[in-house]
């Protein structure tokens, strides 16, 4: 296998042609992954009624919430993989792949332990009712047990990726997502399974992806070859991961509990609008990560040009991903908005109430949900400069603090599903101006002393 025809030289322009070219495997990937995410939300929704639908719903912020502070170190991992093929050191980028992969299978399976056990006091602290709480565990504790395989794929294809790979991982979920949706159908429709029966399909894909990248790393020659006798944690490696990897990790977890406490207060509405708010919350995230994908591309093309120590080009890449993730943003929402009655009715087909409801988040959350996608692109710029601590205070104070403070104290005032949404933009919104102007001060710190530094050497050389 060729490794140059693989790695993608992102320190060099043209900036946006790359970025597009980029970004597009990505888009597709994580359009595939929602759908395939979207195909157990169906499946159970057409065979299994409201209650079913309620049932896997309910357990999405729980399962962000346990999983995305371990998740986060991929995030680590593949700034740090970035930084290092920037810097040319491909001996570096060797040691991350081993010590990465090591991190996710320890922390893979503590997790899905963890998750397995807790999964009923943590769904009855999230108010979950009693109508769609047993289902809602037998659900998520099946999916629990994929756990280790989902995490051992994010890790591998977050590194894949920072190489300028996007292609494979994409091939992977395509193949991997196809079983699931045969799976969906066949353990629901033909075996008569309920929520059982997608969380089994949903554990196997992830066991199937989490093969195939890695049989793919072994193969492969280069920097990103797997050998498995080489597995350790490199005290040093394991370090600068953690640096960068446990701050994204925490501030996916504290969104995650922000948001749990948002699907408490929804889940105290009722069945009807929680199914409502499942299928619509399904919707945008499909708008969601296309948007995260141009975030992808902010932190793996400055985390190369920041190890290559080319700052001014930081500069130009955070425009262009700005540009592509409003663009991107505003018309994949203007899509739902304009189909909105057909998309929502493939969850919850003959049932209005719950129609009504999911276009009434609709109609509240996604004219903004740009702005989301803004807060995505330029909290990447910040973590592939490295400021991963930044970004994490950051979303706790602009996001998660002042989501519980909307649900703890507006949300009783105005005790309407309409305020619950409302959350969602006016966090974002704070969030972006925040990280505006982090960018601007740190920019500036790293372009400053190296326009100096290249004045001086100018003057030696004229002198």
């Amino acid at each position: 296998m060729n490794k140059a025809k693989r790695e993608v030289n992102m320190t060099e322009g043209p900036f946006l042609k790359k970025i597009v070219v980029f970004i597009i495997p990505l888009i597709l990937t994580g359009v595939l992954q929602c759908f395939y995410n979207a195909a157990d939300l169906i499946v159970v929704g057409h065979f299994r009624g409201q209650i079913a639908l309620a049932a896997v719903g309910s357990t999405g912020s729980l399962t962000n919430l346990i999983v995305g502070l371990f998740m986060g170190l991929s995030v680590g991992a593949g700034v740090v993989v970035a930084h290092y093929l920037g810097a040319m050191n491909h001996k570096g980028v060797e040691r991350v792949v081993h010590s990465a992969i090591s991190i996710a299978g320890i922390l893979g399976v503590l997790v899905g332990i963890i998750g397995f056990l807790l999964a009923p006091e943590l769904l009855r602290l999230m108010d979950t009712p009693d109508t769609v709480l047993d289902s809602a565990v037998l659900y998520i504790r099946i999916v629990f047990l994929g756990i280790p395989a989902q995490m051992m794929y994010n890790y591998c294809a977050a590194m894949l990726r920072s190489t300028g790979d996007t292609s494979h991982p994409l091939l992977f979920l395509s193949i991997s997502g196809l079983v699931n949706v045969v799976l969906n159908i066949v353990f629901v429709a033909l075996f008569g399974m309920g929520v059982e029966g997608v969380a089994i399909a949903t554990a196997v894909s992830h066991y199937l992806s989490a093969a195939m990248i890695l049989i793919f790393m072994h193969r492969s020659d280069g920097c990103m070859h797997v050998a498995f006798s080489r597995l350790r944690l490199d005290g040093h490696i394991i370090r600068k991961i953690l640096y960068i990897g446990i701050p994204s990790g925490i501030q996916s977890s504290l969104f995650s509990l922000s948001n749990v406490m948002i699907q408490s207060s929804i889940n105290t509405f009722g069945d009807a609008v929680m199914a409502g708010n499942t299928a619509a919350s399904n919707l945008e995230g499909f708008i969601y990560i296309i948007m995260n994908s141009v975030s992808q591309a902010s932190v793996t093309f400055v985390g190369q040009n920041v190890g290559a120590k080319y700052y001014t080009n930081i500069k130009k890449i955070t425009w262009y991903t700005v540009l592509c993730v409003v663009v991107l943003g505003l018309s994949s929402s203007g899509i739902v908005i304009l189909f909105r009655e057909f998309f929502v009715g493939l969850y919850a087909p003959g049932n209005p109430e719950v129609i009504e409801i999911a276009i009434g988040r609709i109609f509240s959350v996604l004219p903004l949900y740009f702005l989301c996608g803004l807060m995505e692109v330029l909290g990447g710029a910040l973590r592939g400069m490295g400021k991963s601590i930044t970004t994490m205070v950051i979303s706790l104070l602009g996001a998660c603090a002042f989501r519980i403070f909307w649900v703890k104290v507006i949300l009783p005032v105005f005790p309407v599903i309409e305020c619950v949404y409302l959350s969602y933009p006016v966090s974002w919104l704070t969030v972006v101006l925040c990280d505006v102007i982090f960018l601007v001060v740190y920019y500036r710190k790293l372009v400053l002393p190296s326009e100096k530094g290249a004045a001086v050497s100018e003057a030696v050389e004229i002198s």
